[in-house]
């Protein structure tokens, strides 16, 4: 127990904390393994991991990962929480759905704000953590690395797209053939959708998020809000299509003050915390100017953060969950698409 408890030691004079929440890459780490056979080694932007065998006690840090891992038939022990959208355990409802059908044993849940938890992670003496889809920092990574194999992003906090999400965490577990099955369930599931609603192909979209006055930002191609929507057959509109996310975030900054950029959108995708922060939002001028929120094209949440959280990530487990709920509220919006 000599190096675990350094390793917390270390944690509580570092003072972890995640960065930002999340775009996409488009290449995955390095990856080298053989028929799902250890040892496996996977780079990652902050350092490479040497998993020497199958890992028994999975941790993930970040999003979407545990849905992963659970459909690839391994249940983690113990995930970061979600404080936003899950429920009172911080699991969200596919995840639980999922692991409680199975007859596995739900894993615990441990804070990672404004520090990780180092304790509760000690706690379930992982021989792998898993956060390729998170905001871990270089501090952070070197402690946990010093606990078990780590395998954090390929590239930058917050930006690696979905097929790779899945793709290292199969890696990970030694199940790389599993990868492309289940990228192709989801490119399945999201072609059939598209082929049921021709209606949404070619209608040019953006997604933004503008919490405060003043405030507006932009989701970017790479994003799972925003390549669920392109599977889905919209476009991403070339006013926002090349715009490049603030460092450790998943979106651009523009400001209300430059939302004449959105003036060609179709269909304009949004959400808000509660009734109050959407007030304080369509009451600003320039936001009532935006040509798709004068003709109501527009596709929002309010206060679902169960639907804001699974159409955030895609994962096996999160698209049959969303898209039942999810595309009658497209449709809607697309309704009132001008001409």
């Amino acid at each position: 127990m000599t190096r675990l408890t350094g390793v917390v030691a270390a944690a509580a004079i570092i003072a972890l904390s995640l960065a930002g929440c999340s775009t996409a890459s488009e290449s995955p780490g390095d990856e080298s393994t053989s028929d799902g056979a250890f040892p496996v080694t996977i780079e990652s932007a902050l350092g490479t991991a040497e998993i020497p065998e199958k890992p028994e006690r999975i941790v993930s840090i970040g999003w979407g990962t545990p849905d992963i891992v659970v459909a690839l038939g391994e249940t983690p022990v113990a995930i970061e929480e979600d404080t936003w959208a899950g429920d009172d355990d911080g699991l969200l409802p596919w995840l639980r759905d999922a692991i409680e059908k199975s007859g596995e044993q739900l894993p615990e849940t441990f804070s990672v704000y404004p520090e990780i938890d180092m304790d509760a992670v000690v706690k379930a003496d992982p021989d792998v953590i898993l956060a390729p889809q998170s905001g871990l920092t270089q501090d952070q990574y070197d402690v946990l690395s010093q606990l078990a194999p780590t395998v954090a992003y390929p590239d930058a906090a917050w930006q690696t797209d979905w097929k790779t999400q899945i793709s290292t965490v199969a890696t990970a577990l030694g199940q790389t053939d599993a990868a492309d099955e289940l990228i192709g369930g989801i490119e399945t599931q999201l072609a059939d959708a598209a082929a049921e609603h021709p209606e949404f192909e070619g209608l040019t979209f953006a997604y933004v998020y503008a919490g405060k006055p003043g405030e507006l930002s932009v989701y970017l191609k790479g994003d799972p809000r925003v390549d669920l929507l392109t599977a889905l057959g919209f476009e991403l509109d070339p006013a926002v299509a090349d715009l490049q996310p603030a460092e450790g975030t998943f979106t651009a900054t523009i400001g209300m003050e430059n939302a004449d950029m959105l003036s060609d959108v179709d269909v304009l995708f949004t959400w808000y915390n509660s009734d109050d922060e959407k007030a304080a939002v369509v009451e600003q001028e320039l936001w009532q100017q935006i040509p798709a929120v004068q003709s109501g094209a527009v596709v929002e949440f309010i206060s679902n953060r169960e639907l804001g959280m699974a159409t955030s990530v895609l994962t096996p487990l999160s698209v049959p969950w969303a898209l039942d709920e999810y595309l009658p509220l497209i449709s809607e919006g697309v309704s009132h698409v001008d001409g």
